[in-house]
């Protein structure tokens, strides 16, 4: 068996799957559906149980479907409920998508009545994906999740918004990530992800500067800024023009810019962008991921994140490789 155990900024992740922040919920849905094809597994003959990530479902151990993860990642969440954004959401692409969702949520005292408690006894670790406009909004919504022993990371991201700097994104500028990063470092002893935006001239400068401020571990990359025309009414199909474009065409910049990071900094990264595969997987591994998430992937085969963590296991074994850590920046 091969050891799949990895440490992501001080939480122990059995596996090194997770899922993208915005395109898993917080699991609720995918747990029903989940639970629902093991149900449907356990009742076929064995001879029809082709499909691995369905052999994985009617394993024993993974009783809880998320516990088949090495961790969740849950949908942004603010202090207050925001309502997102008017009219299109989403927008197909050639190769993934673009959202202009806005991060919608029901604010952070609903997220731990509901969301959260549905998190409480699916035996995976839990990574709070927190959004906020001006720093205030980060620490207290953070001082609010710290009452509740579910949470076992946070994922800072700072590709909001600042309105006390004009609206410029926190993660654009190095000193306001920094800032936004040591505030949130005194709200909690829990690890702390910060996560980066390729929408920058240099992501190794706003990693470096969050490290500095105390982050235990980056996440990367969030969506690449695109837009899409209605060539009918001569419009932008978003109502704010621009969208974040995320799936297979990111890939190559994201791994890119994991690559870049893992050599710029010595904290452990999450790495997500266009990851569908196997093989996409191992391969932000090695340019430097100590783990990885599952996005866009998750809304064309639910399965996905489970065909994962089975098929990199496969593949170790297959490649003689004893622990997945020997992969991490193997790149040569």
């Amino acid at each position: 068996m091969t050891n799949l155990t990895v440490n992501l900024g001080g939480m122990k992740m059995k596996n090194p799957i997770t899922v993208a922040s915005g395109t898993f919920g917080s699991g609720a849905d995918f747990a029903a559906l989940w639970e629902q094809t093991r149900a449907q597994g356990q009742t076929q003959p064995q001879a029809q149980m082709t499909s691995p990530s369905r052999e994985a479902l009617t394993n024993p151990r993974h009783e809880k479907p998320l516990s088949i993860l090495g961790a969740v990642t849950t949908k942004g969440v603010s202090l207050e409920p925001w309502a997102g954004n008017p009219g299109t959401r989403i927008a197909e692409t050639a190769s993934g998508m673009l959202n202009s969702i806005g991060l919608q949520n029901p604010g952070v005292e609903a997220f731990c009545t509901h969301d959260l408690a549905c998190l409480t006894t699916a035996d995976v670790p839990v990574i709070v994906n927190v959004s906020g406009h001006t720093k205030d909004e980060y620490l207290r919504v953070i001082d609010r999740l710290e009452r509740e022993p579910a949470v076992g990371a946070y994922e800072i991201n700072i590709s909001c918004p600042n309105v006390d700097s004009g609206g410029m994104a926190f993660g654009t500028d190095p000193a306001a990530a920094a800032a936004v990063t040591a505030a949130c470092r005194t709200a909690t002893k829990r690890p702390l992800i910060v996560k980066l935006s390729p929408n920058v001239t240099d992501i190794t400068e706003i990693a470096r500067a969050a490290e500095a401020a105390g982050a235990d571990a980056l996440s990367l990359i969030n969506t690449v800024a695109g837009m899409a025309i209605d060539l009918q009414a001569r419009k932008a199909v978003f109502a704010r023009t621009v969208g974040g474009l995320s799936g297979p065409a990111i890939k190559p910049i994201a791994l890119y810019a994991v690559q870049r990071v893992y050599q710029a900094t010595r904290l452990p990264l999450l790495g997500m962008g266009g990851i569908a595969s196997v093989e996409d997987a191992l391969e932000f591994l090695i340019a430097g991921a100590t783990a990885v998430a599952v996005g866009t992937a998750n809304f064309t085969d639910p399965l996905t994140a489970i065909r994962l963590v089975e098929g990199l296991e496969q593949w170790c074994t297959d490649n003689g490789i004893q622990d997945i850590n020997e992969l991490i920046g193997a790149l040569s």
